[in-house]
């Protein structure tokens, strides 16, 4: 059966194409086509300064390639994958060994999983740091607060699918976390674990969740996220320290101008995750056993922080208090009232006085959070100072006081001495918070050793207990 072109492209020029100028050979009219696709997610036009690399670092688009990557590579993945305990493993196995580029495509799929952690929870911190969350954006902050929270649970189920030892036993640390939630603990972990152990039924759900109800409310949420953004006006425009003039900034075609630039750190990106996924095997231990937990058995790595926090708080404190004020803070954030004679939409940081508080918190931390947790382990114990009391009042009470006591004497200190306004004094607190728990999470991942004892990282057997 031969087609005519000529008027298949005829008709779609009369039907599709709009505007005084019409496409005349066949080639101009299948890029109309293309740039009306693209154009139909971007706007014909961007902010000139808004192309600036420095100002997104091409976050957003990076976690987009990273969850079409994983969509692709789950998919191929599913044609292999067993999910049975007794044939989790096996398949696993195969995979790597038998199937033609196996061990390649987990390599990748594992490896986005976990750069899309970092890549969206560094995309959150750019938002934060660049004050891209106030109106019209605080709802898409929210937005995108669900997305991290998704990424996480979809990093979590599929980390029990391998059904190794190192998948078992840190989802059996992850569910048993849940059961010091006063009330709802035991029942949340029975449900979590869809029995009273981590068993067959565990597995498929998990498995059911990672493969397709987690993948269709990740899509959702990043669509709506996507169109929130080009409601607000797409990237936040970046003002100047020194010149708070009002005056609009040069708009450019977005074709090729941030089209190009996309696909360049699209292209980058891929080729890193190629590379490294050459280079580096995603973990694959001893299949699953039950009956033998190694030592120390610990959480997958962006949720060790919480484990942490389990070493030094009363574990009602540590799973339910801490986490809820800390995720209703961050829900709150945009609509605190916020009172500024300067535009900071698009400024790092928000101001050359913001910059220098935040290296002050940062330094802060670095210098108080280590030596509290060495003070913790070895030295400090409210239980036995204080015999007779609940648990709950001296390992929780007690500490979680002590701490706030000190957030709210660097607040006063710092307002103080810099005479600085809600947004750099908000964003202070925030750094001085956010670098202490990056600390307990590189001390739960690479200091922890046997029994949970602080060690070195290069002796792991030589822990000082």
């Amino acid at each position: 059966m031969t087609y005519n072109l000529n008027g298949f492209f005829s008709r779609i020029r009369h039907s599709i194409i709009r505007g005084p100028v019409y496409p005349q050979t066949e080639q101009e009219c299948k890029r109309i086509i293309t740039d009306s696709l693209i154009l139909h997610f971007r706007p014909r036009t961007v902010p000139e300064p808004a192309l600036k690399f420095s100002l997104t670092w091409g976050l957003g688009g990076m976690a987009l390639v990273l969850v079409m990557l994983l969509a692709l590579t789950g998919i191929l993945l599913k044609f292999v994958y067993v999910p049975l305990p007794g044939k989790a493993y096996e398949s696993i196995l195969v995979l790597q060994n038998e199937v033609w580029f196996g061990q390649l495509i987990r390599n990748i799929h594992h490896w986005c999983a976990n750069l899309l952690v970092i890549v969206v929870f560094l995309h959150m911190l750019r938002v934060f740091f660049t004050g891209a969350f106030h109106s019209p954006r605080r709802f898409n902050w929210i937005i995108g607060l669900f997305l991290l929270f998704f990424v996480l649970i979809s990093n979590f189920t599929g980390y029990l699918l391998p059904w190794d030892q190192l998948a078992f036993w840190a989802i059996t640390i992850c569910t048993g976390m849940v059961e010091y939630i006063p009330g709802v603990g035991t029942w949340l972990q029975k449900m979590l674990r869809s029995g009273p152990e981590i068993g067959p039924a565990a597995l498929l759900m998990f498995y059911t969740f990672h493969t397709a109800i987690l993948p269709v409310c990740l899509l959702i949420c990043m669509a709506f996220h996507f169109w929130r953004v080009r409601k607000a006006g797409g990237v936040i425009i970046p003002a100047s320290l020194d010149d708070q003039s009002d005056t609009k900034p040069g708009y450019v075609p977005t074709i090729p101008n941030l089209v190009l630039r996309e696909l360049t750190v699209a292209l980058v990106l891929v080729a890193f995750i190629l590379v490294f996924s050459i280079l580096f095997d995603a973990p694959l231990e001893s299949p699953a056993n039950p009956g033998m937990s190694p030592n120390p058995a610990k959480a997958p790595w962006y949720f060790m922080g919480i484990q942490e926090l389990l070493m030094h708080f009363h574990p009602v404190f540590a799973v339910l208090i801490i986490p809820v004020l800390v995720t209703g803070t961050l829900i709150l954030l945009p609509y605190l009232t916020y009172q500024s004679n300067r535009r900071t939409g698009g400024v790092w940081f928000f101001s050359r006085k913001g910059r220098r508080m935040g290296i002050v918190a940062a330094i802060t931390a670095l210098v108080i959070t280590p030596p509290a947790i060495i003070t913790d382990e070895y030295f400090m114990n409210f239980t036995a100072s204080i015999p007779g009391l609940p648990t709950l009042i001296s390992n929780g009470f007690f500490p979680a006081a002590i701490i706030l006591a000190g957030i709210t004497g660097f607040h006063r200190l710092i307002k103080r001495k810099y005479n600085a306004s809600t947004n750099e004094t908000i964003q202070t607190l925030f750094i001085l918070l956010l670098v202490s728990f990056i600390i307990l999470t590189v001390t739960g991942i690479w200091f922890r050793g046997p029994g949970m004892a602080l060690t070195w990282p290069w002796n792991p057997e030589l822990s000082s207990s």
